[in-house]
Order: structure tokens, then sequence, then C-alpha cells
């Protein structure tokens, strides 16, 4: 089967090149879970034979992958004692002008995610920054791309603040036996930060100025709320115009249904009947008060009566994140409000009013939906964790003793492994447990912290690169650069991490680094140089995701929050990208000059 050879590749290579572009199609262009793409790939490469059984499955034992897996506890400890809480609430202050504002933003975010998950860094700092931004009278959309570039240029600042660098330098330790450093990469990250910094700053007239999306829910005519009449209603037998719901305070009835769902022309001489729906246009706190006064109830299936209404409800507004089940389906065709126990009153669409019933609304990666759920509601417990994103939590942790023991234990657990005294998955398994034993979280938060999607992903991505580097492809693709760039290495270096930065826009960057390591390291080897250089400025390109808001999961996180359009990134993000290569190939080659090979 080995001598089979059709354009210079062996069978098991076109089977990882055909396994590799199906994979990232799936992920491109379907809903699938990234997790199961993954898992999909390592079985195809196992079953025909590309990897074998220890090959295959290597990826899940890897010391970078267990590492990941145990700091997500150790994260769980930070997140539950409030010390994110509490550098948020003492470093944004109140600035005078954008660029203060900005500095003050990014620094912040970026020390955080060089040692913590840049999505959770960003999921709390959101609701913050809208609210923050509110204050400064400045467009949230002005500053959550800021928020989400520069927690993906702090993560690369340490080896533990992205995925990327955990695989990169631990496939470089298989390599070479030589363990990297936590801190190998904080000079030239910081120096890509600062140039991060200034450029936000010197193109914020690219960065769009968009209506935050809640704002939809503030003003009149901004959004849509369907109301039901119930069955006990005084006012059945009365016409619209009779009980004082065709003109009403705050808004303005669009369309009414009867028990028939078919629509009626709204007009004041209309007759009330149980069952009916009114669908109105306006200002939410107006049209529920008139809903209350007027004995009308939430429109949902299961409500028929005033007395079934549930008195201890609140609104919370969550947006569709990219990728949701929802997209493409109404509320009203699916069982979704019966699962979590939810209604939907209200939908807006980038600020705009969606002239449909709510539950009639198809909708859109971004769209802004006002919840009524019960006052204990705690989307842990349903199933929305991947369809919607929810920044109305009240679930803030009391600062106090906790907070600084957790501190203590994240600084030392970095302290250890920067000075070289025990290896960082040693480090992070005694920070772990020192996190459980001192109560900083529990056996359940810290179960539920772990992300085993991410470490699946992390896992296949391994074992994708090993079969890229097994088959040949590496080596391949390595002439190839080295026929089209020469033998200057720094234009290679150059040439490599501009596709690297380029492919990360579409996949996980994580994938990107395990596909890019083997190809980057052949092609340093093959020029005489050693490969250390080379690889820490690839760890900072596939992390340099700046231009599609697919290209990292937290431009996904401030899409709908932002009320943005997908071009909005691409206005100010292929300027940055290639900023942010520029200044990486220069810092990397003056802190860690090329060495020859012996």
């Amino acid at each position: 089967m080995e001598t089979i050879v059709f354009l210079g590749f062996n069978i098991y290579a076109w089977i990882t090149i055909v396994t590799v572009l199906a994979m990232f199609s799936v992920m491109l262009f379907t809903k699938l879970r990234a997790d199961l793409v993954f898992l999909g790939a390592i079985g195809v490469l196992y079953v025909t034979g590309v990897l074998d059984a220890k090959e295959a499955f290597s990826g899940f034992s890897g010391t970078s992958v267990i590492t990941v897996g145990v700091l997500f506890v150790v994260v769980a400890g930070l997140t539950h004692t409030g010390v994110l809480q509490w550098i948020v609430k003492h470093l944004l202050g109140s600035p005078d002008s954008y660029s203060k504002a900005v500095t003050r933003l990014m620094l912040p975010v970026a020390a955080l995610s060089s040692f913590l998950s840049n999505t959770t860094v960003v999921t709390l700092f959101v609701g913050i920054v809208k609210m923050w931004a509110k204050k400064l009278g400045v467009s949230p959309s002005k500053l959550l791309i800021p928020l989400s570039y520069a927690s993906g240029m702090g993560g690369v600042c340490t080896l533990i603040g992205t995925p990327p660098n955990l695989i990169i330098s631990g496939l470089y330790e298989e390599k070479t036996g030589e363990a990297m450093n936590i801190l190998t990469t904080t000079i030239p990250g910081l120096f890509c930060l600062a140039v991060g910094v200034l450029s936000v700053i010197a193109m914020r007239r690219l960065l769009p100025d968009r209506k935050a999306p809640e704002s939809a829910f503030e003003s009149t005519g901004d959004y849509t709320v369907e109301l039901r009449v119930p069955s006990d209603n005084p006012h059945i037998g009365q016409t619209l115009g009779e009980a004082g719901l065709f003109h009403v305070k705050g808004g303005s009835l669009i369309e009414m249904y009867h028990f028939d769902d078919v629509p009626k022309p709204v007009t004041e001489d209309e007759p009330i009947m149980g069952g009916d729906h009114l669908v109105y246009a306006g200002q939410i706190d107006e049209l529920i008060d008139m809903a209350y006064s007027h004995k009308l109830v939430s429109s949902d299936h299961h409500i028929f009566s005033m007395s079934e209404v549930d008195n201890s409800s609140q609104l919370l507004t969550a947006y569709v994140n990219i990728g949701s089940p929802l997209i493409g389906t109404t509320i009203g065709s699916s069982s979704f409000e019966k699962d979590n126990n939810v209604i939907v009153a209200a939908v807006s669409r980038r600020s705009e009013r969606i002239n449909q019933p709510p539950r009639d609304v198809v909708l859109q990666a971004g769209d802004t939906l006002l919840l009524v759920c019960p006052k204990n509601f705690n989307v842990n417990t349903t199933s929305m964790g991947n369809a919607l994103h929810f920044f109305d939590s009240d679930d803030v942790p009391n600062i106090g003793y906790g907070t600084l023991v957790s501190t203590a234990i994240m600084i030392a657990m970095v302290a250890l492994s920067a000075l070289g005294v025990m290896p960082l998955l040693q480090c992070a398994f005694l920070a772990a447990a020192a996190m459980l034993i001192c109560r900083c979280c529990n056996v359940e938060q810290a179960m539920r912290a772990i992300n085993w999607e991410i470490l699946m992903v992390f896992a296949g991505s391994a074992v994708l690169g090993l079969a890229i580097q097994k088959t040949g492809i590496a080596e391949w693709l390595a002439n190839c650069i080295l026929e089209v760039c020469g033998t200057n290495p720094i234009v290679v270096m150059t040439a490599v991490c501009l596709v690297g930065t380029f492919i990360t826009e579409f996949i996980s960057n994580t994938a990107a680094g395990a596909m890019f390591f083997p190809i980057m390291y052949n092609a340093a080897e093959k020029l005489g140089y050693d490969p250390f250089p080379f690889l820490i400025a690839l760890m900072i390109s596939v992390s340099s995701s700046f231009a599609t808001p697919i290209g990292s999961p937290t431009h996904m996180l401030v899409y709908g929050p932002g009320g943005y359009r997908f071009s909005d990134f691409m206005r100010i993000g292929l300027l940055m990208n290639l900023i942010i290569l520029a200044a990486n190939i220069f810092i990397v080659n003056i802190v860690y000059p090329l060495t020859p090979l012996p």
C-alpha cells in the first residue's frame, strides 16, 4: 500500500490531506461540535492505518493536554474567590480620553489573559465594559474589539496563556528533550502587546460605532414583545379600543393573532377573545406595566391565566452565539422555552425592531433575546450553554480571605515554574490541589470548570500534527516554502508565520499551531538553524487572529454585545494582522537571535 505514490505522496499522506481538508470544511460550514470533528479525524487516521493505536491516542496522554486540564481547576479557584472581579473593580477607573480608556482596558485584560483562560477573562469583562462605555459616553463597539484583541495578545506572553503555546512547547520538548520556560514568550509578547495597543489607538476611526444591541430594550419602537389574553381576562368581549389596548403608552400594537393563529388586520374595533396574541413594539418597562394593569401574560404555550404566572420572575438578556444551534430556527417551532423553563419576551437585531412576534423570528448570530426567567435561574443547569451567552448573572463572589489565598497560590505556581524549581505540570497539579484544600473552589465547581471540548480539540490537534509530520507532508511543505522563499531564514520565518496567521482566522489556533509546528521545525532544520526562535514566532502568529469574528472564541463573545457585523473585524483586523506580524518577526530576532546548528 505504501508503494502507491501519486504526485509525490503515498496513500497515507493523501488520506491525511483529505482528512485535514474535510475536517476544516466541516468546522467552517456546519454546526458540528469541534471536539466531535477532531475525534472523527483521529478515528479515520487510526482505522486507515496512517497512525497506530499508540500514535492515534498519544494526544490524550500528552503533558500539554493534561496541563491545560489541571489549569482549568486553578482558574476555577481564582474565579470563585473573586480575584478577577477585584481586579476589574480597581483598575478601570474614569479615564478622560479614548486613548486612556483603551490603555486602561487592554493592559489589565492582557495581564490576566497571560495566566488565565482568555475566554474567562473576556466573559467577565464584557458586561462591565458595556456599563463602563455608557459611563464614558463611548459606544461599546469602540471598546469590545480592543477587549478581545487584548486577551489574545496577552495570552502569548506566557506558555500557559494560550493553548498553542502549550502545544508547540510540548511538541518541542518531545523533539528535543528540552522544556521551555513558562516566561519564554514574555518579552516578545509584551512588545507585540505594546504595538497592538498603540495601533488600536491610532486606528480607532476604523473601529465601528455601533449602537449597543441591548439599547433596543431601552428605546421606543426598537423591539417587539408578544403578550397573550388569558382565559379569565376581564376585557374579553370588548374591542381593542374599549379595553385601551390599541393606543398604549410607550408603544404601539403592530399585530394581533386570534386562537386560530390567523393574523388579523389591527383596528380599534377588533374584538378581544381569550387566547389572543397581541404583538407590541415599544419600551419594555412601560409595556410590562401595561401588561400587568390589563392582566395580560407573556405569550407561552403553558400560561392561560394570571393565577398561573410566577411573580418571582426576572428579565435576562442573552446573545445568540456564532455557531449556535438556534441559528436559522424559530423559538416557536422548538421546545426551547419548555426545555429551559424560560419565555422569549422580545428580540432585537443590531438595535433595530423586528416586526414579527418574537417566537416567529428566524434567529441569526448576534441577535439579542430578552428572556423571562425564574428568580433562581442558573444557566449552568440548562442546555443553553452552546446556544446563548448571558451577561446578566448575579453570581458575583464575595471578596475576602479566599481572594488572597487563591492569588498567592497562582503566584507561587508561576514563580516555581519560572525559576525552574519544578516542571509546569507538577506546579499546576500542586496549585489545583491547593485550591481545593484551601476551599477556593469545591470539587463540583472544579469539575464544571474543566472544558472537555477544548481538551478534546487540544489532544486532536497534537495527533493531527503528528500525522502531518509522519506522512512527510510537513517536509514537503517545508521544501516548497524554501523553493519559493529561498534560503533567507527571516523570509522563511515570515512566510510561515503569515500563512499561519491567515489559517488561524478560520480554524482553531490550537489546530493551526499543531499543523504548522512540523512545517516550521523542518524548514528551520533544512536551513541549518536552531528551530527555537522560529517556533517562538510561530506561537505569536497563530494566536494573532484579528480579521474575522470566527478567528477566536473571544471574538465570538463580543460579536453579539457589540452589535458588530462580520466586516467590522476585517476593517481593522487585516491591518492588525500585518502590524503584529511585523512586530513579531522584529522582536523575536532581537530577543532570540538565529543560531546555526552545530
